[in-house]
């Protein structure tokens, strides 16, 4: 009999969705998920957790811990990025060992752990602490094709894998690369030379996922993961209905039953259209990802990068400088975050004209070996280039050089973290996690201070219900985002479904109101104007006006793509002006600053 991991809950709205899809819009379908009998259900973890607090202005262990009340008999996955966790940078092993902590006792049951670049040492303290929690660790071998990985090289890895203690191996294909002769031959070697149950993870980007998980299953694989129809295939996952069918009366047969997943279908179905401004042109079968290796959703992401550069017709350049970049940076397997890094690089290097005219901080860093051990070394000209910096290459666990962050977050945010999971939200993310905190301490009211209203004129009412044409309506307002531009959105609950608000504010005067958007920077065209490598958010200023700067100094950071980018001096000098606010969203042909 072979497992399901029923993963669309996660990955599988990740991949189509953007990772956009509400709490409240997965709690039906999990409730009939539960009545089902699946090995595992994936709801946490990987991009939801940034999602939740960056876009949907949900707390994510609030989400794990719905989750956990519905799902009482079937045990609750979650994806986590070894040394990363469920960010973009290493941090430091008080905070891995506190993250997987306060996971594990808010109902993560199955860790599966993995490492963008496969290499061990980024792993051992998450395998080690799930252990100690008690809990399932996973350990995932990140497919990928290149003239260094073998089959002989993931069986080596998993073998690594299994010396730490690991329960389980997953076989994680990010990208859908494996074809099923492949998939056969891994399985096969994985489960003779190492023995430990064994998962299979792939997705239907190039359109073989199916027969890679019926060889896998004929190999011996032990359990697969899928996606419900409702939010399976293109660059999901195959579809959870038609692999239980296929295998109906085999020596396979998973027992499952058919009728209770198509009624999760078409509850995720009708849900689904909710979300159909965040459905990319992009998650359909594409075979060039057999050739650039990036995953949907990172195509996604350069697609929008490029658009914003009114660049778009470049696409096909930028997918085609991947695998140079790729090369040059060792070959590493694209998943979060070196998807993120290479798929940036390129952009860059398409929108230069020049290749590697500027590094951004992630190159930067998994160039100098704070990433880890790339499968093969990197390029020699990048290497002395790094070094011509008076930069340092290390070759050491990179996590060694980190010191204990914990403690300093508490302090930082004591006012607005009011528990661990808030300040372990901090810690990992930083001004995004604090600006959702605050946003949810000024707005978010205790069940003690709801007060019921009968009318909707009632001051101050918070919830109300209201009679319109012989219909009674039930209005409970749940807080409130940002203001920006004058607009500010509300959230409110009619009849139990969440709705967004957009109320305008009568103050008209715009000086009152910090402005995020980009038009109203200046158009670079001084030699002292200072842009932005990239289009994103100016999350930091490191200068300030009267600042006295030489070439090549670090002005600000700009998050795109979920990596931070260094604007650096072109000119030495004097700032003179600073256009743009933290905050701020910029464009690369608009000028920050100012320098003379």
């Amino acid at each position: 009999m072979i497992k399901i991991t029923e993963n669309s809950l996660r990955d599988g709205h990740q991949s189509l969705l953007a990772t956009r899809m509400r709490t409240e819009d997965m709690i039906e379908a999990a409730q009939t998920f539960e009545q089902v009998g699946f090995y595992s259900v994936e709801v946490w973890g990987g991009a939801t957790y940034d999602a939740c607090l960056r876009y949907l202005k949900e707390d994510p262990f609030e989400r794990l811990a719905i989750f956990k009340e519905i799902f009482k008999k079937t045990p609750i996955q979650m994806l986590l990025r070894g040394q990363n966790l469920i960010g973009y940078r290493h941090y430091a092993d008080d905070v891995v060992r506190e993250f997987v902590r306060l996971s594990a006792q808010n109902g993560v049951d199955i860790f599966r752990i993995f490492d963008a670049l496969n290499d061990i040492r980024n792993l051992e303290v998450s395998i080690d602490e799930v252990k100690k929690q008690g809990k399932h660790a996973q350990g995932a071998i990140c497919y990928t094709t290149s003239p260094v990985h073998t089959i002989q090289s993931f069986v080596e890895y998993g073998k690594e894998l299994a010396k730490r203690g690991c329960d389980s191996l997953a076989i994680k294909d990010m990208a859908g690369l494996i074809t099923p002769n492949a998939t056969f031959e891994l399985v096969k070697a994985l489960k003779s030379e190492i023995g430990l149950p064994l998962a299979l993870h792939t997705h239907s980007t190039a359109g073989f996922a199916f027969g890679s998980h019926l060889k896998a299953i004929e190999a011996g694989v032990d359990s697969v993961d899928c996606s419900n129809s409702a939010l399976a295939e293109g660059t999901s996952h195959p579809c959870t209905q038609s692999i239980v069918a296929t295998l109906q009366g085999t020596q396979w047969d998973t027992k499952l039953d058919l009728e209770i997943m198509e009624k999760a279908a078409e509850i995720l179905k009708r849900n689904r259209r909710k979300y159909k401004k965040f459905e990319s042109e992009y998650n359909q079968i594409d075979t060039r990802v057999l050739v650039n290796q990036i995953p949907g959703g990172m195509i996604s992401n350069m697609a929008h990068q490029l658009k914003e550069q009114n660049a778009l017709d470049k696409m096909d350049e930028v997918l085609a400088e991947i695998p140079n970049v790729r090369k040059d940076f060792g070959y590493p397997p694209l998943v979060t975050p070196s998807s993120q890094i290479v798929g940036t690089q390129a952009v860059l290097n398409v929108l230069a004209q020049t290749r590697y005219k500027t590094l951004t901080t992630e190159s930067k860093n998994i160039i100098k070996g704070y990433y880890g051990k790339t499968p093969a070394p990197i390029a020699k000209e990048l290497i002395e280039r790094i070094q011509a910096e008076g930069e340092e290459i290390i070759t050491e666990r990179p996590a060694d050089r980190l010191e204990s962050e914990l403690q300093r977050a508490r302090e930082e945010s004591q006012g607005f973290a009011k528990s661990e999971t808030d300040v372990i939200s901090y810690v990992i993310f930083g001004g995004i996690a604090k600006q959702f905190l605050s946003e949810r301490n000024e707005n978010r009211l205790s069940p003690e201070a709801l007060t019921t209203f009968e009318g909707a004129n009632a001051p101050m009412a918070k919830e109300f219900t209201i009679n319109l044409h012989g219909e009674t309506y039930n209005i409970k307002i749940e807080g409130s985002g940002a203001k920006d531009e004058n607009v500010r959105p509300f959230f409110v609950r009619v009849n139990g479904d969440l709705k967004e608000v957009l109320v305008e504010s009568s103050e008209k005067d715009s000086s009152k109101v910090p402005s995020k958007k980009s038009d109203s920077l200046p158009q670079a065209s001084l030699p002292g104007h200072i842009i932005s490598p990239m289009p994103g958010n100016l999350t930091k200023l490191k200068v300030q006006v009267g600042d006295k700067i030489k070439e090549g100094d670090v002005l600000a950071i700009v998050e795109a793509m979920k990596m931070e980018n260094q604007v650096l001096a072109t000119i030495g000098g004097e700032i003179k002006e600073i256009y743009a606010k933290e905050g701020q969203q910029i464009s690369a042909n608009l000028a920050i600053m100012l320098v003379e």
